[in-house]
């Protein structure tokens, strides 16, 4: 490669870097991508197509630190990893693919949304409702889908979901509208098992907002609200809550979803009973969903509609089959504690739990009380469940462990009766045995499936066999 001072080097070949290559060569510039891994053929060809120079299975230093005028991080590269410390020591500008991405945009309108969990749930919802308001929007993100190629299309209005790992390298990167949904213990392993650095990021969504901008947060959540008082937020500050009734924001009210507007007009949006999607979790998501919504002034039917339309997200207590009585449901997205908390508390029947994997720092003092009342016995995933056993082993009496989805499968079916629930909720990353929590989720509805044929496979030879 012809050396040179103008080279932006991308860190990553998966969505998020690949995305950020294709802009910057659009925008004429010099690019290079670099990763430690294997990148997957579809983004090798895309990159190919478009002339774009890349190495995997590891990083050339020479290359990087002798033309690299501006690094570009994806957001699952440590701040740890020694390349980063090194390309930081040599004072090497370095951003992440969203304010990269942002950088190309003028009048967008820009609306983010982060916390633990609902991430997804509430981008989704917000996009399906400005889309059915006739917005010129798109939605991209963590979602899985790279905003700076998104940034291309040059949209209206942009719907991000945000993680605190792409926060984390965000210096001038401002929302139009930032929606901060919870903060639990999550991630803690990236940020030195500290819950404080863990707020900060979160926060950062606030940083480089103004008095024009609109902060919309959870008013129940004990960890934003200490936030507050150190991280002075500058923008208009709405609330939403399930627990009280607020003198401004969105609340629920004999079992009606409200908002309260500072001259204390109040509206009553929706009835709960209707709404498709179950549990405080989804409520939550909601109510942030609609204080955006309120905020763009969108017509109550546009707001209404897709939220009657709701489906569960995939990965995401995802009904999978039932088979004999027994329902299957898939919750692999659920990585950290407080995700799997929402999850117990909406199950109505004996539950079989599936968790386990890659542990965060997590603290399962929050889930103790669920777990007693509604788990049967709980079935470890993972290399290494000595932490889950060790919590847990005086609470449930059966507890199993294996590092295969086919055992875990079985044998949570084989200890389930009729009208039990066995529920994947790992409260862990996926890291230890699969890719992401795609992947594992993927992987144990295909186990179901498999399960679910040999059974009917056997009920049809039991009835031939009666004949």
């Amino acid at each position: 490669m012809e050396k040179n001072k103008n080279l932006i080097v991308v860190l990553g070949g998966g969505e998020s870097g690949v995305g950020a290559a294709l802009l910057a060569k659009k925008m004429g510039l010099k690019i290079f991508v670099s990763d430690s891994g294997i990148i997957q053929n579809k983004y090798k060809k895309i990159l190919s197509k478009n002339r774009i120079h890349f190495e995997e299975k590891g990083h050339t230093e020479s290359i990087i630190f002798q033309n690299a005028i501006k690094v570009i991080k994806s957001p699952g590269i440590s701040r740890q990893d020694p390349l980063i410390k090194k390309i930081n020591f040599l004072n090497i500008p370095m951003v992440s693919e969203l304010e990269f991405g942002k950088s190309y945009l003028k009048n967008s309108y820009i609306i983010s949304i982060t916390g633990s969990n609902g991430k997804t749930t509430t981008s989704y919802i917000v996009y399906k409702i400005l889309q059915k308001e006739g917005f010129h929007v798109e939605i991209a993100g963590n979602i899985g889908r790279s905003f700076s190629r998104e940034v291309l299309k040059k949209k209206d209005v942009y719907v991000l979901e945000v993680s605190s790992f792409q926060l984390d390298d965000c210096y001038n990167f401002r929302s139009n509208i930032a929606v901060l949904l919870n903060i639990t213990r999550d991630h803690l392993d990236r940020y030195h098992n500290d819950i404080e650095s863990y707020i900060s990021s979160k926060f950062r969504i606030s940083t480089q907002q103004n008095k024009e901008d609109i902060f919309i947060y959870n008013h129940d959540d004990p960890l934003i609200r200490k936030g507050f008082k150190k991280y002075p937020i500058l923008s208009n500050c709405i609330p939403f809550s399930i627990q009280e009734e607020l003198c401004v924001g969105a609340y629920l009210k004999e079992n009606k979803i409200f908002f309260r507007n500072k001259f204390n007009q109040e509206r009553c949006l929706l009835h709960v009973d209707k709404i498709p999607l179950k549990g405080d979790h989804n409520l939550y998501n909601i109510l942030a969903s609609v204080l955006v919504s309120v905020t763009l002034n969108v017509r109550k039917t546009s707001m209404i509609h897709p939220i009657l339309g709701l489906k569960s997200i995939e990965h995401r207590m995802e009904k999978v089959l039932n088979i004999n009585g027994v329902q299957f449901i898939n919750d692999s997205k659920a990585t950290n504690v407080n995700a799997v908390f929402y999850a117990l508390k909406s199950m109505k029947a004996p539950t079989i739990w599936i968790a386990g994997g890659k542990d965060k720092g997590n603290d399962y003092r929050e889930i103790l009380p669920l777990v007693k009342e509604k788990v049967k016995a709980i079935i470890f995933l993972g290399k290494n469940n000595k932490k889950f056993i060790s919590f847990f082993q005086d609470v449930i009496d059966i507890i199993f462990e294996t590092n295969s989805l086919k055992k875990a499968v079985r044998m949570a079916y084989i200890l389930s009766i009729h009208g039990d629930n066995i529920l994947l909720s790992p409260a862990c990353s996926s890291f230890d045995l699969f890719q992401n929590y795609k992947e594992r989720g993927l992987r144990f509805k295909q186990e179901v499936r498999k399960l679910f044929y040999e059974y009917e496979k056997n009920r049809y030879f039991e009835i031939f066999k009666r004949r």
